[in-house]
């Protein structure tokens, strides 16, 4: 029998498992061949890159869980030059550099960190990571984010938003996954950690042609309807985030 089919051992992080097997496990579709297969994603990664990276084309930023690189594809085309991503699966890792995707090296999420300089990132990334930690790994790479990061640095992240009413699409998508977030939640836990400010926003969709304007025109008009529903359930008319995903930027102190 294959041993890639035998289960986990005793004791054996699930996770882990998991991880050294998630393009081979056919969970998320078939595995992009060249960069033109990465084509559907670019218009979400290229405008992630321009309303949240600096302007400094030069800017120190690492894509922590970068899987197969497509965001630092993005940002390579974008001009940046300083740009480099980790994941810890190696399939993942191997596809990237078969791409020709620059920069990207298998590792452990929090060893990377910890072999960081202080004050020495401009960006930290984590687009669909944090939703893969128990919320004590989370606290602590809050912690770690928060001591890379140069004064008035950025850590992006995208992640599960259990404010959504088909949030469990995303959270329960991925047997890996352990949790989910609000504006919240994931504020609370960012300021418990010491950044300054936290801001979140949608992950609407991204105009790039007829059918995705499309697309964007028809979620305001549901999100509306999702807005009037909970205000008559609670009486409260304060906006809030309803798309599966949320993004959120949390800056360090200056």
């Amino acid at each position: 029998m294959d041993s890639t089919a035998q289960p986990p051992a005793s004791g054996e992080d699930p996770n882990q498992f998991m991880y050294e097997r998630y393009v081979s496990s056919g969970g998320f579709g078939a595995a992009p061949t060249d960069q033109a297969d990465l084509a559907p994603r670019m218009p979400i990664m290229r405008d992630l890159v321009r309303r949240f990276f600096p302007a400094d084309r030069a800017a120190e930023i690492l894509d922590l869980g970068c899987g197969n690189g497509v965001l630092l594809l993005a940002a390579q085309r974008e001009g940046y030059r300083n740009l480099r991503g980790v994941d810890g699966s190696a399939e993942q890792v191997a596809i990237a550099q078969r791409l020709g995707i620059a920069g990207v090296r298998q590792g452990d999420l929090f060893g990377e960190l910890a072999q960081a300089t202080s004050d020495s990132l401009d960006v930290l990334v984590t687009y669909d990571v944090i939703e893969h930690l128990t919320k004590q790994q989370l606290l602590r790479l809050a912690q770690d984010a928060l001591r890379v990061l140069k004064p008035g640095g950025r850590w992006i992240i995208h992640a599960p938003n259990a404010e959504s009413p088909f949030f469990g699409r995303i959270r329960y998508g991925d047997f890996t996954h352990e949790l989910a977030f609000t504006r919240q939640s994931l504020g609370a836990v960012l300021r418990a950690a010491g950044f300054a400010s936290v801001a979140c926003a949608e992950d609407m969709p991204i105009p790039h042609g007829l059918k995705s304007a499309i697309r964007l025109v028809l979620w305001k008009l549901i999100r509306s309807m999702l807005r009037f529903v909970i205000a008559v359930e609670t009486g409260d008319m304060a906006d809030g985030i309803y798309s599966q995903n949320l993004i959120a930027v949390a800056v360090k102190p200056r």
